[in-house]
This record gives C-alpha cells, sequence and structure tokens, in this order.
C-alpha cells in the first residue's frame, strides 16, 4: 500500500512540472502571443548582414553534423581561400572560438572592428586563411572572438579549442 501512495504521489508531482514554467516564464503566454506578426529568426538576420561572398543559406532545423551545419558552396569556400587581392590592413591577433554553429557563412564576431567589413583570418599554426565578414562585438580589444564553423573549417583549426589568429581588413 506504501509503494501504491508513493507512487501516485510521484506522479501527481511530475505532471505539474509542464505548468511550472508558466509562473517562470518572462512575457505573455503563448496564447496572449498575436497572430499575423512576425519575427526574424536569427539566422535570417545574420544572413542578409553578411557580405555575398561569405553569405550562405541557413541549415536545415535538423542538421547534427558539421558538413550538415556547413551551408557554404565549393565555390564560396575556393574564393574565401584564394589569395587577396588587393593589401590588407592588420588589426591584430585574437583568440577565437566556435560561434553559433547555426548562424550561416563565413563571419568572424570581434571586438577588433567597430563596424561590418571584410576582412581575412590567418591561422599561424599552419599558415591557412580565409575571407571572412568581420561583425563588431562588444568588448575589449584583447577580448575573444567568436567564429563561424565553416570559417574554423577552412584555417584548419579546432571547433572545440581556442584558436590565436591573426585578423586583417581585406582591400
Amino acid at each position: 500500500m506504501k509503494q501504491l501512495v508513493v507512487s501516485g504521489v510521484l506522479v501527481a508531482l511530475l505532471s505539474g512540472c509542464s505548468t511550472v514554467g508558466g509562473f517562470l516564464r518572462k512575457g505573455p503566454a503563448p496564447s496572449d502571443v498575436v497572430t499575423g506578426e512576425t519575427i526574424p529568426i536569427a539566422a535570417e538576420v545574420e544572413t542578409a548582414a553578411l557580405a555575398p561572398a561569405t553569405a550562405a543559406p541557413p541549415p536545415p532545423p535538423a542538421a547534427r553534423t558539421v558538413e550538415a551545419l556547413d551551408t557554404t558552396t565549393p565555390e564560396q569556400r575556393a574564393a574565401a581561400v584564394a589569395p587577396a587581392q588587393s593589401p590588407s590592413k592588420a588589426l591584430g591577433k585574437t583568440v577565437v572560438s566556435l560561434g553559433s554553429p547555426t548562424e550561416p557563412g563565413l563571419w568572424m564576431k570581434t571586438p577588433l572592428v567597430k563596424d561590418e567589413a571584410q576582412g581575412r583570418v590567418t591561422n599561424p599554426a599552419n599558415g591557412k586563411s580565409s575571407l571572412v565578414t568581420l561583425l563588431p562585438l562588444d568588448g575589449p580589444s584583447t577580448a575573444g572572438s567568436r567564429m563561424s564553423l565553416p570559417a574554423l573549417r577552412l584555417i584548419g583549426a579546432s571547433l572545440t579549442d581556442l584558436t590565436e589568429v591573426q585578423v586583417a581588413l581585406e582591400g
């Protein structure tokens, strides 16, 4: 009998867990949301901000592998690793980590720039470089940066480690 009572109490407690989120949620309940309005998805906003040479479509929602998350084309990757056509202006070094793997394209969010710009990131460990869109990131210039999954792959950097890179403005 004691087991039956304990089981009943546990079931009652667990069934109430789904309503706990309603007490902790900030903002309107799902039933209070106005229909007909659309909010842009983060990936769409990021794609719109990227230059055409470094932009890519968002990965499919079911993407779970590196290959599925990297939606850059072979042509884009070839163009990104091609040597710079004109001299570049060095911005400095920064330590990068993997940014959001669901944000498509070749980009780096860094405090080394104040405005969006085309740039080149070089991995001094192996000499590989990639064209990227440099996006401003709040913080001191000595703070770290975040880089897209495709860009990290192109420069031969680990997706799980911190890598020091050289950053330059392109052109």
